[in-house]
């Protein structure tokens, strides 16, 4: 495993980051056993990953708690969440202690207020953020974080004006090889300011299913935003797999958003053993060639929005 600094916060974490969320909820989105799951973290563990995120709407902080509870706890780095609309103060506490309480622990790590709208942005700045800090004084979190709402906010316009504000120590972001966005609106400020990184978004279905694949570059062709020859090809992103280059299009997904300027840690999700080796597998691959970045920089560089689907069955 290799690890590094997430940002300001001086904590030693590895490039690759178990997400308990997402489609697979650490194999409980598809009805495994508790033990199957905390099974699986415990093999991420065994593999160097020491990072997880989790949140209070994932369902999941209770089986996280259960798979760390054998270790010292500052072997691991815990991330959770809640979300931060129609929330008071008194509530994000609340929600904190409830974190706490699940995962088994007297602290976390990162606590993230969770898929922020551009419009909620000063309510959790304003109102949940001295919250967040009155815990933090209290011992309960050690750090603050901010998680934008990517589906809804595909210009980053929330994290633009979060990366000027000095509450945030760690930031989660969507960014994959056809949503380029945050190289020019976000990871330049979070580089500057120190702000640690967290990339989701990176696979995620768009890159996974290549049914899904396929019919997303024709919609976007049809529309004139990538050429018309994408779109012909059963396999519009083959020319990244190829000697020296991708072993596959997830292969070279998580490559991509690894070795992006300012990216710390890349989250991906799985509830399947064998996944997960390849992912980690994956993410500690080096960079992909300089002219197949450039390519997609190309083809890609001006979209927007594209492979940030919420959890939920996708055919493809």
């Amino acid at each position: 495993m290799e690890y590094t600094t997430l940002g300001r916060t001086g904590l030693n974490v590895s490039v690759a980051g178990l997400g308990c969320g997402g489609n697979s909820k650490i194999g409980q989105g598809a009805g495994q056993s508790t033990a199957d799951s905390v099974a699986l973290i415990r093999r991420a563990m065994d593999l160097g990953v020491n990072f997880f995120d989790t949140a209070r709407g994932y369902g999941t902080e209770g089986v996280l708690g259960e798979a760390i509870s054998n270790v010292p706890r500052d072997s691991v780095v815990v991330s959770s969440k809640h979300h931060a609309g129609g929330v008071s103060a008194e509530q994000i506490s609340a929600a904190i202690d409830t974190s706490l309480r699940e995962l088994r622990t007297d602290y976390v790590d990162v606590y993230h207020l969770h898929g922020v709208h551009p419009d909620t942005y000063d309510h959790a700045r304003d109102v949940l953020a001295p919250a967040l800090l009155r815990a933090q004084e209290q011992g309960k979190i050690r750090f603050l974080g901010i998680t934008e709402t990517s589906p809804h906010d595909h210009d980053q316009i929330m994290l633009g004006r979060a990366v000027q504000d000095d509450y945030w120590d760690v930031m989660m972001l969507g960014f994959n090889m056809m949503h380029q966005v945050a190289r020019n609106r976000v990871l330049p400020h979070t580089r500057d300011r120190n702000i640690g990184t967290l990339i989701m978004f990176a696979v995620r279905n768009l890159f996974s299913k290549p049914g899904l694949l396929h019919a997303t570059m024709k919609e976007l062709a049809a529309d004139g935003r990538v050429p018309d020859a994408l779109a012909d090809q059963a396999e519009p992103l083959g020319f990244l797999v190829h000697d020296g280059g991708a072993e596959s299009v997830i292969d070279a997904a998580y490559r991509y958003a690894r070795h992006e300027p300012g990216a710390d840690v890349v989250l991906f999700g799985t509830g399947n053993p064998a996944h997960l080796e390849a992912n980690i597998a994956s993410i500690l691959r080096p960079p992909l060639p300089a002219a197949d970045t450039a390519r997609l920089a190309e083809l890609f560089g001006h979209l927007r929005g594209v492979g940030l689907d919420l959890p939920g069955p996708v055919k493809g």
